[in-house]
């Protein structure tokens, strides 16, 4: 019997052939998207989930608003770690990672690389984090100094073999080198993980100022005893703030103006367990980009409802064409078939185009999963579908696609009434072609919804862009890692603007983006600082030709000078440091701060800067202090060309004259500044992509519907023509109930659109507006479109001879 059902479901697929085509390209590209972005979700929710015990480790989080500067910061204090094992049983183990020191030179024969994956972290580190070891004991590698552990790769990099164990690494620590032992090499960290490193560093070697409290420049990771509660274990933090925090904190600040109940509104700690780091954390200074969880809700949503249209052009035109085979149905009952037996026969048909469907849509996905991988920015592989959790999923989609999308016809079409039937009595319409104008009102609905959606994000991109953000970022040459240049720095600087193509140059520690952020302290507007004089500002350490060479704006002031001696002591201030001086012009008025032993340091201001973004624009500007101070790290050059490549090639010849062998790499400033919102312009491609697809989708029914729609009245239409309508006229006839539909979802899907764009805005501290016009444009595109598909079949009829259309009937 089921043979027999089968073999009937695929005469049918293969005899509505228009039909079929149609439903199956729809389901195709409709379970194609799903599979993508069932890939993505899984991705996205795998993060760190591979290590043992992951459900009792825990990152410790740092809160601190100080003087109206709020800071949620991913670090916390070299003492935290230790400090929570020694005085709470609760904490089984812990480990710190530390990579402030960022990229490390390390020599290989007589080359130079410059490895980034790098960091320093406890000997305890794989006693929270286990990872496969190839070779050594993990677990007592980093107990003594000067020793590493690396990872496969870089195992073979170095030494052209994984067996690497008792060798030494030659690592650059200023004009010398020092070797490291390798005592235990790692199988390489998964792509699905926060720790992307592939040298792991005793943290002995770290030049630090240990004990200081109240910095944090550490990630500090613990792992929980079974069966204790995070959250309850938070309710301990005030008392180590207490007992240890604030008494560090009174060398340089008058504990006592704050107040007990005030302490913990200052600095609090929380813990984030690990598996939520990646997805649910929005805290700066995060040990590595991090994903969004509501772009995981977002592109879950759109996915399904691709899906969902796909299932709805299948419902439609099945619905549609009911009674093209309501004469089937009737003979089949008058042969004694009853219900149940009906509708598992439509069923089967639905599973089985579906299946058809997913054939195609696998198809499709091989070939669409590299650029995915661009749009998204991930490494994910065909081969993944073929492992067994995903085989259930593909052989399961199917059955439930199947089975939501041919639930309904099968109810509908087993339900006519075979003496109606077989007198010609069927009515068609009525209540299933209100049905199927909801469908198509819901298809369209979603379709504007996506336009819109694009055209905002979009908007607010090029707002990001075009936003006059207080700096010149626009060619503007970055060369990265410019430490080896040492002593030499400033010659080399001097022999590259001897270029005509260089205007300007300068050497720094940060710039104005905010994956360069790095320095944050404490000041004060009087020599004792307290809760109502003191906050937190960023210091950058910058030389006399910063502000000149990025383009920053002096409204107060001057800059820093060579021929001034005390500006080591000065400081360049923005705006917004300038309001916590108070009335009046701050031009020779002092910040306080102290250094690590305790000692106030005075700095008196010479200029305030205009204000410029140099975090991301969904931060406002905080208060930012520039300090003179010689930081050869990171180099940065105004230049004026059209021929980009032949000046990089004369700067690399002039870089290996005063870093012989050294790693050259570079960079430009506005590439550094549209990082910071990658997340953003994926999002804003994939809403075109899934657009595009959906309101192709829903054409597709739209034509489906059409082509019945004008055979249903190929009758009417030459009458119509014989007692002189004109083609205009027709067209116009047999588009307007398709045109009150689309119309009818842009009613429904604006409202819906402002409010989910406008919320999304609000993440931003400088935004866009949702102009009216979007929503014109956004219905128009849908109208349009609509007609497009509707007109084609239309305008066909409309042209048909009238005389034999009549005769053939």
């Amino acid at each position: 019997m089921f043979k027999t059902y089968l073999k009937t479901a695929w005469r049918s697929l293969i005899k509505h052939k228009v039909n079929s085509i149609i439903n199956i390209t729809g389901l195709a590209i409709g379970l194609a998207c799903s599979i993508l972005i069932i890939l993505y979700v899984v991705d996205e929710l795998s993060y760190d989930r591979f290590f043992p015990g992951k459900e009792q480790i825990v990152r410790v989080n740092t809160d601190f608003n100080f003087g109206g500067r709020e800071m949620r910061m991913a670090q916390s204090s070299d003492i935290m770690g230790p400090t929570l094992k020694k005085d709470y049983p609760q904490v089984e183990a812990y480990t710190r990672i530390y990579n402030n020191d960022g990229a490390r030179l390390i020599k290989k024969g007589n080359e130079y690389f410059n490895e980034k994956r790098v960091a320093s972290v406890d000997s305890t580190f794989f006693d929270v984090f286990q990872l496969p070891v190839i070779a050594g004991d993990a677990r007592h590698a980093l107990d003594k100094p000067g020793t590493v552990v690396v990872t496969a790769s870089s195992a073979k990099k170095y030494f052209g073999t994984v067996d690497a164990l008792g060798r030494r690494l030659e690592v650059k620590h200023g004009d010398s080198l020092k070797p490291f032992l390798v005592t235990a090499v790692i199988k390489d960290i998964p792509a699905n993980s926060q720790f992307q490193f592939d040298f792991l560093f005793d943290m002995q070697d770290v030049q630090y100022n240990w004990g200081a409290a109240t910095s944090h420049n550490f990630y500090t990771y613990l792992k929980l005893k079974k069966g204790t509660d995070y959250h309850a274990f938070e309710k301990h933090f005030p008392d180590y703030v207490r007992k240890y925090v604030l008494p560090y904190a009174a060398r340089f600040i008058d504990v006592s103006s704050i107040g007990a109940d005030k302490v913990n509104k200052i600095l609090t700690y929380s813990l984030m367990p690990l598996t939520d780091v990646h997805l649910h954390s929005d805290r700066v200074l995060e040990i590595s980009p991090g994903g969004n969880i509501q772009y995981v809700y977002i592109f879950s949503a759109v996915a399904l409802f691709i899906l969902l249209m796909a299932c709805v052009n299948f419902i439609n035109l099945t619905t549609a064409r009911s009674g093209a085979r309501a004469k089937e149905v009737g003979m089949r009952k008058v042969f004694g078939t009853d219900r149940k037996q009906l509708v598992f026969q439509f069923l089967l048909e639905s599973i089985v185009m579906v299946v058809v469907a997913m054939v195609f849509a696998l198809l499709i996905d091989f070939f669409a999963i590299p650029g995915f991988n661009q749009l998204a920015g991930k490494s994910l592989h065909f081969s993944t579908l073929f492992t067994p959790a995903f085989l259930v999923t593909i052989v399961l989609l199917p059955l439930l696609v199947g089975f939501i999308a041919g639930i309904y016809p099968a109810f509908f079409l087993s339900g006519f009434r075979p003496v109606q039937v077989l007198k010609g009595k069927l009515k068609m319409g009525g209540r299933s072609g209100k049905f199927r104008n909801g469908l198509v009102v819901f298809q369209f609905s979603i379709s504007i919804v996506l336009i819109i959606a694009t055209i905002v994000v979009y908007r607010q991109l090029h707002y990001i862009q075009t936003k006059n953000i207080g700096f010149v970022k626009d060619q503007v040459l970055i060369l990265n890692e410019t430490g080896p240049l040492g002593d030499h720095a400033e010659a080399f600087k001097n022999e590259l603007l001897k270029m005509p193509e260089i205007k300007e140059g300068t050497f720094s520690a940060y710039l104005p983006v905010s994956n360069s952020f790095r320095g944050d302290n404490t000041y004060s507007t009087a020599p004792v600082m307290t809760s109502t004089n003191g906050f937190s500002m960023q210091n950058w350490k910058v030389d006399e030709d910063y502000i000149s060479t990025l383009g920053m704006q002096l409204i107060k002031g001057r800059n820093f000078s060579r021929d001034f001696v005390s500006d080591s002591t000065a400081v360049v201030i923005n705006e917004t440091t300038a309001k916590y001086l108070g009335a009046g012009d701050p031009i020779g008025k002092y910040l306080y701060s102290t250094d690590n032993k305790g000692n106030v340091l005075k700095y008196h201001v010479i200029g305030v800067l205009k204000n410029f973004n140099y975090e991301s624009l969904h931060s406002n500007i905080g208060p930012l202090g520039l300090f003179l101070k010689r930081s050869p790290y990171t180099a940065s050059f105004k230049i004026s060309t059209s021929d980009i490549a032949a000046l990089i090639g004369r700067i690399k010849h002039v870089w290996e004259k005063f870093a012989p062998g050294m790693p050259f790499s570079y960079r430009f400033l506005d590439d550094s500044f549209n990082d910071m919102y990658q997340a953003e312009t994926r999002a804003g491609t994939t809403s075109i992509v899934f657009s595009s697809l959906a309101i192709f989708i829903a054409c597709l029914g739209l034509f489906g519907l059409a082509m019945f729609a004008v055979e249903q009245r190929t009758k009417e239409i030459g009458i119509r023509k014989v007692l002189g309508a004109s083609n205009v006229g027709i067209v116009q006839l047999l588009s307007r109930e398709f045109v009150f539909l689309v119309l009818l979802a842009f009613v429904i899907a604006a409202p819906i659109a402002w409010f989910f764009m406008h919320s999304w805005l609000q993440e931003f501290a400088f935004r866009t507006n949702i102009a009216w016009w979007i929503f014109v444009v956004a219905g128009g595109a849908a109208l349009f479109i609509a007609l497009v598909t509707v007109s084609f079949q239309s305008v066909k009829a409309a042209l048909a001879n009238p005389v034999k259309v009549l005769k053939a009937e």
